[in-house]
C-alpha cells in the first residue's frame, strides 16, 4: 500500500508538472536559457576564427566560390552543403560561418527540447539539454559544418513528435520535418535512429505517424538516392562503396575505440594507444546505469513510453558505430547522447528528490441540514410502517396505493392524487448554530489528487552536484585540448598554403598528397588523390596536369615522394615536405 500511494503521488506530481510545462508561457524560458548558453559557449570556447577541418572543407567547397569542389565520396550527403550555402555561397569568412552555425545549432537545440513539452517536466527538459550541450563533442561540433549534431537534434525532436502524434496533429509536421532533416544529413544514420519508431508504428498500427515518418525519410533521402543513380552507379553500388570506404561493415567491437576517442581524438583511425584517464571516461560508464534507473522511474510513474522509446532509439543509433565499423570518432555517437540526455536527466532528478505525501486535512465543518418532517397518518407510528399488521395488509393481487409506497420509502412514494396540493404543515425553525469556520485551504475538486512539490534529498543532491562539477571540468579540459590541437593543425595548413603561394603554386592549381584537401582549399586550388577513399585521379593524370597547371604534392617528413614528383623541387614546411611543379618556371 505504501508503494502504491508513493507511485500515485509521484504520478500526480509529474502530471501536474507536465501540464504546467505544456501550458505555461514561462515554461519556455528554462530551455531557451539552455540553448542561449549553448550558443554563447560555442562562440567563447571554440572561437569563430577556428579554420575549417578536413571534412568541413569537403562540404563547404561544394557551394563555395573560393575553391573548386573537393571529391565527394559515396557515404556523404549534401545536407550540410545546403545548410551552409546561405553564407558560404557569397562569403569566404570562416568566422561568419561559425557564428551562423552556432546560432543555428542553438536554435535547433531549443526546438528539439521544446518538442518534448508535456512529456517531461520543464526542469527535466532544461537539465537534459544542459547535459547534452555541455559535452565537449557537442560544443566542438555545434558550430562546425558537420552533419552529426543535426542528426542528433533531429532524432531528439522526432521521438518527441512521434510520442505526441496520437493527440497532437501539429506534431505530425514536426515528425516529418525531423525525419527529413536526419535523412538530409545522413540517410543511413536516419534509418538506424528511427528503427524503434518504425517498429512501434507497425506494432501499434499508428498508421498516420508511420506514413508521416516514412514520407519524411523519403523526402530527405531523395536527393541522395537520385545522386546514387546519376553519379555512383546505383543505390546498391553507392551503399557498397560507402561500406568499403568505412572499412567494410561487419562485426567490429569498436567500444574500446570509442573510449580512446573520448580523450580528444576527433578521428581514431587506426585506433591504437592507451585509454584516457578514468575521469575522462567515467561519465560514459554511468550512462547505462542511469538509463536503467530512468526506466525504473518511468515504470513507477506509469509513463514508460516517454522513456523507453528514446532509449531504444539511442541504442539503435549507436549500434553500428559500436559494433559494425573498425574505427571511431566521438561525433558518431552524438545522436545517442542527445536521445539519452532527457531520460538521464529524469533519473538524476529522481535521485535528488522525493515526492512529499499530501497531509491529511480535516473535512470542513458544514451547517447541518434541516430535519425533514414527514406527516404521520393517524394511528400509525414509524415502527408500524416498517412492520405493518398482517391483518391490515391488502389482499393478494390488489393494486398498491400511494400510502403503501409511503410506508416503504416516503421520499420515493408517488403523489396521492387526492392530495396533490396539500397545505404544508408549518416547519419549526432549526435551532440556531454558530456559522461554521471556513477552511483555510482550497478544497480540491473530487477525483483530483493534490500534487505537492517534491522535497530534496540533501546528501544525494550534494553528491550529484559534485559529480556534475567534476564532469563539467573534465569536459572543459578536453574541449580546450581539442580546440588547441585543431588550431595548431589549421595554422600548419596555413603556413603550407603560404609557402605554396611563394613558390608560384597559385590558382588555378592542383594539390595532392598528405592533407591535400584543407591545404588546397586554403590556397584556392583543386585537390586530388591517387589512392584511398578520395581517389579520383591517376599518377599519369597528375603528370599530364603538371605540364600546363601548377601542381603541389605534400609528403610527410621523412617519407619518399611518389614517382611522378621525384624530380620536382621541394622545400620542407613544418611536418611535411612540399614538392611542386610550376610550368614555365626557371
Amino acid at each position: 500500500m505504501a508503494g502504491s500511494a508513493h507511485a500515485t503521488v509521484d504520478t500526480a506530481s509529474r502530471e501536474h508538472a507536465r501540464r504546467a510545462s505544456a501550458g505555461s508561457g514561462r515554461a519556455v524560458w528554462p530551455t531557451a536559457a539552455v540553448a542561449a548558453a549553448f550558443t554563447l559557449a560555442q562562440l567563447v570556447l571554440v572561437r569563430p576564427g577556428l579554420g575549417l577541418g578536413w571534412d568541413e572543407t569537403v562540404y563547404v567547397s561544394q557551394v563555395s566560390g573560393h575553391a573548386p569542389a573537393s571529391f565527394f565520396s559515396a557515404p556523404r550527403a549534401r545536407g550540410v552543403s545546403l545548410l551552409v550555402a546561405p553564407v558560404a555561397a557569397w562569403s569566404s569568412s570562416t568566422a561568419l560561418l561559425r557564428i551562423y552555425l552556432a546560432l543555428l545549432s542553438g536554435l535547433a537545440l531549443f526546438l528539439a527540447l521544446r518538442a518534448w513539452r508535456g512529456l517531461f517536466p520543464v526542469r527535466v527538459l532544461a537539465f537534459g539539454g544542459a547535459l547534452f550541450a555541455s559535452l565537449w563533442v557537442t560544443l566542438f561540433y555545434g558550430p562546425q559544418a558537420m552533419p552529426n549534431h543535426w542528426v542528433a537534434v533531429a532524432a531528439l525532436a522526432a521521438v518527441a513528435c512521434f510520442l505526441r502524434a496520437p493527440t497532437d496533429r501539429g506534431a505530425l509536421w514536426g515528425l516529418a520535418g525531423s525525419a527529413a532533416l536526419m535523412a538530409w544529413m545522413r540517410p543511413v544514420d536516419a534509418v538506424w535512429a528511427t528503427l524503434p519508431l518504425l517498429a512501434l508504428g507497425l506494432a501499434r498500427r499508428r498508421r498516420r505517424a508511420l506514413v508521416v515518418l516514412l514520407a519524411g525519410l523519403a523526402a530527405g533521402a531523395a536527393e541522395w538516392v537520385i545522386e546514387a543513380y546519376a553519379s555512383y552507379g546505383g543505390l546498391a553500388r553507392r551503399l557498397s562503396d560507402g561500406s568499403a570506404i568505412q572499412g567494410g561493415l561487419g562485426w567490429h567491437f569498436a567500444v574500446v575505440d570509442q573510449l580512446r576517442s573520448l580523450g580528444g581524438r576527433t578521428l581514431c583511425r587506426p585506433c591504437s594507444g592507451s585509454l584516457p584517464h578514468p575521469l575522462v571516461t567515467l561519465w560514459w560508464f554511468t550512462l547505462p546505469v542511469l538509463a536503467v534507473l530512468a526506466l525504473v522511474v518511468a515504470r513507477r510513474g506509469r509513463r514508460p513510453a516517454a522513456t523507453l522509446l528514446p532509449l531504444a532509439c539511442a541504442a539503435t543509433a549507436a549500434f553500428p558505430y559500436l559494433f559494425l565499423i573498425g574505427y571511431a570518432a566521438p561525433r558518431f555517437l552524438l545522436p545517442a547522447y542527445a536521445l539519452l540526455a532527457i531520460p538521464v536527466a529524469d533519473a538524476l532528478a529522481h535521485l535528488t528528490t522525493r515526492p512529499r505525501h499530501p497531509a491529511r486535512r480535516p473535512a470542513p465543518r458544514l451547517p447541518p441540514r434541516p430535519a425533514q418532517h414527514v406527516s404521520e397518518r393517524p394511528g400509525r407510528s414509524p415502527a408500524s410502517r416498517l412492520n405493518p399488521d398482517p391483518d391490515q395488509r391488502p389482499p393478494l393481487g390488489s393494486a398498491p396505493t400511494p400510502a403503501d409506497f409511503r410506508s416503504l420509502d416516503p421520499a420515493r412514494a408517488p403523489a396521492d392524487p387526492r392530495t396533490l396540493n396539500p397545505t404544508p404543515a408549518p416547519t419549526p425553525d432549526p435551532p440556531s448554530r454558530p456559522a461554521p469556520d471556513r477552511p483555510r485551504w482550497p478544497v480540491p475538486p473530487a477525483g483530483r489528487i493534490p500534487s505537492p512539490r517534491p522535497t530534496r534529498r540533501p546528501l544525494a543532491l550534494v553528491l550529484v552536484c559534485v559529480g556534475l562539477a567534476v564532469h563539467l571540468a573534465v569536459q572543459l579540459v578536453v574541449l580546450l585540448h581539442v580546440v588547441g590541437a585543431a588550431t595548431t593543425a589549421h595554422d600548419a595548413w596555413g603556413r603550407t598554403a603560404a609557402e605554396m603561394g611563394r613558390r608560384g603554386v597559385r590558382p588555378p592549381c592542383l594539390v595532392t598528397g598528405h592533407e591535400a584537401i584543407p591545404v588546397a582549399f586554403a590556397v584556392g586550388c583543386s585537390s586530388a588523390a591517387t589512392a584511398g577513399p578520395n581517389a579520383n585521379i591517376t599518377e599519369d593524370g597528375i603528370t599530364r596536369t603538371a605540364r600546363r597547371t601548377p601542381v603541389a604534392t605534400l609528403v610527410p617528413a621523412g617519407s619518399a615522394p611518389p614517382r611522378y614528383a621525384r624530380d620536382w623541387p621541394s622545400v620542407p614546411v613544418g611536418a611535411v615536405r612540399l614538392y611542386y611543379a610550376v610550368p614555365g618556371a626557371a
